[in-house]
């Protein structure tokens, strides 16, 4: 089972949770242009400490939270533990990096070619994931060489 999580990329779960939205959407006959505005259609909000005056009232400011919003901080926290992942560097962290980059090319191409994805919270899951592959490589091979010089010395 941990074979598996070290080679399957996280950051890939946001962009089939995408996929599945945009994709069911669009089939179900609805058009691109309101499954584009489903995103930034508030889907609950915060009461924050902080208030402001409306026409001499204080009232409470609040967050409101969209389901685009929610898209991004699900992958970054995936992000994040791709990040750790990284820092190995058997054969499953080099099958990461090389499904890591699939997503990224399969998320390049859907950003470019489908009206649907055409979003700011998709474009930013997008540079995720070519952070997630950029990053891994890089940390890989700083570790391999490390692991290189402590075996030589």
């Amino acid at each position: 089972m941990g074979a598996i999580f070290n080679v399957f990329p996280l950051i890939l779960i946001p962009v089939l949770i995408y996929n599945i939205w945009a994709f069911g959407s669009t089939a179900a006959g609805t058009a691109a242009v309101d499954v584009r505005r489903h995103l930034d259609e508030r889907m609950f909000g915060v009461n924050m400490a902080s208030q402001e005056s409306v026409n001499g009232v204080m009232t409470a400011v609040q967050w409101s939270v969209s389901f685009g919003d929610l898209m991004v901080l699900l992958a970054l926290l995936l992000l994040f533990i791709e990040l750790l992942k990284s820092t190995s560097t058997g054969t499953a962290a080099i099958f990461n990096h090389a499904l890591s980059m699939l997503v990224f090319i399969i998320c390049l191409v859907e950003f470019l070619l489908h009206p649907a994805f055409a979003t700011t919270a998709f474009f930013l899951i997008l540079v995720m994931s070519l952070l997630d592959v950029l990053a891994g490589v890089v940390v890989t091979i700083v570790s391999a060489r490390r692991d290189v010089e402590f075996a030589g010395q």
